[in-house]
């Protein structure tokens, strides 16, 4: 049996932890703890709030460390667990040598695109962003280099141009926490880790996305904008302003130039103009080609809604320019 050290933080982390703890028996390996980022303030009175990973580990009666740093107290702290090998996803920190060197075993880390396509901390957004047909998720050898590290299984993904950032992270914890199990499976049957597969083909990288990234450019297409409402949702969420205040763009569809529901009027008006409230489909925003028909939004300091009852509340929202 050997003892995984698990190290992860959001949401989508922690249910590949929920899937590993329920197969760590039957796959040859326990949970020793989880390395995790330490509580975030949050809220109007700042309170300081465990990631997901943490609260569930926790609810396990899991170990828990939550160091600023990976330094000196850390590696005391994660030694005193006694693990053999470090199991990664979504953790954000770049291990050094002297911290990979408490695992026997070495490290692997589960990464969510096509490796040596997308490496860094946030594949899944460039893929819905760069409109690719499909993607994969990886497990790989955890490296001195960024997410270079040999391939040791990956599963090919079909993209269908639903997607959202949140939709295929989620995606990937679950059939990733597959992966993980197999391989920690023949880990522990064999008592080695395999070689695996040099990663081939030109890599490309992505960075921290900000808030400005996420910014509606409605010069651009309906394909185009609709794939930045996808890859950004839930966070931090395409945006756009109106009337100098903020408005986020939660979910959409795109609308050709010549579908039935658009008018030439419509056709007519200018990239960001809100054209129409069609109650069977949506507000029609007019894009740089095609128009955007908007779904979910929320203004500033207001609670997130659907396009219905957000236009209960905005008569006259028809005719807005969105910049």
């Amino acid at each position: 049996m050997i003892r995984v050290l698990y190290a992860g933080s959001p949401d989508a982390s922690a249910e590949t932890l929920r899937i590993l703890l329920e197969k760590s028996s039957s796959c040859g390996f326990e949970i020793a703890g989880v390395l995790t980022n330490p509580p975030s303030a949050q809220g109007r009175h700042k309170t300081p709030v465990p990631t997901p990973v943490a609260v569930l580990a926790r609810e396990n009666a899991l170990p828990v460390l939550e160091p600023e740093h990976l330094d000196g107290a850390c590696r005391e702290e994660t030694a005193a667990l006694n693990p053999d090998i470090l199991v990664c996803f979504a953790y954000g920190h770049i291990f050094g040598p002297k911290f990979m060197s408490l695992f026997r075993f070495g490290g692997i880390n589960l990464h969510p695109s096509a490796l040596p396509q997308y490496r860094g901390c946030t594949p899944v957004p460039a893929a819905i962003l760069n409109g690719d047909d499909t993607t994969a998720f990886t497990v790989q050898k955890v490296s001195e280099k960024m997410d270079e590290g040999n391939i040791l299984a990956q599963i090919a993904v079909p993209l269908t141009k639903t997607e959202t950032g949140g939709s295929l992270l989620n995606d990937a914890a679950v059939r990733g926490a597959e992966l993980l199990c197999g391989v920690l499976a023949d880990i522990s049957k064999t008592g080695t880790v395999p070689e695996g597969r040099v990663q081939e083909g030109k890599a490309t990288y992505t960075g921290i996305i900000t808030k400005q990234d996420a910014k509606i450019d409605w010069s651009k297409s309906a394909e185009a904008v609709d794939a930045q409402v996808r890859a950004y949702f839930p966070s931090p969420a395409a945006w756009t302003t109106e009337n100098g205040l903020s408005l986020k763009i939660l979910s959409a569809v795109q609308v050709r130039e010549d579908d039935s529901l658009v008018t030439e009027e419509m056709r007519a008006a200018a990239p960001g103009t809100v054209c129409a409230f069609i109650k069977q489909a949506g507000i029609f925003v007019r894009c740089g080609t095609g128009f955007l028909a908007v779904k979910n939004l929320q203004r500033q300091g207001k609670n997130a809604v659907d396009y219905k009852s957000f236009m209960n509340g905005a008569r006259d929202f028809i005719g807005t320019h969105l910049e």
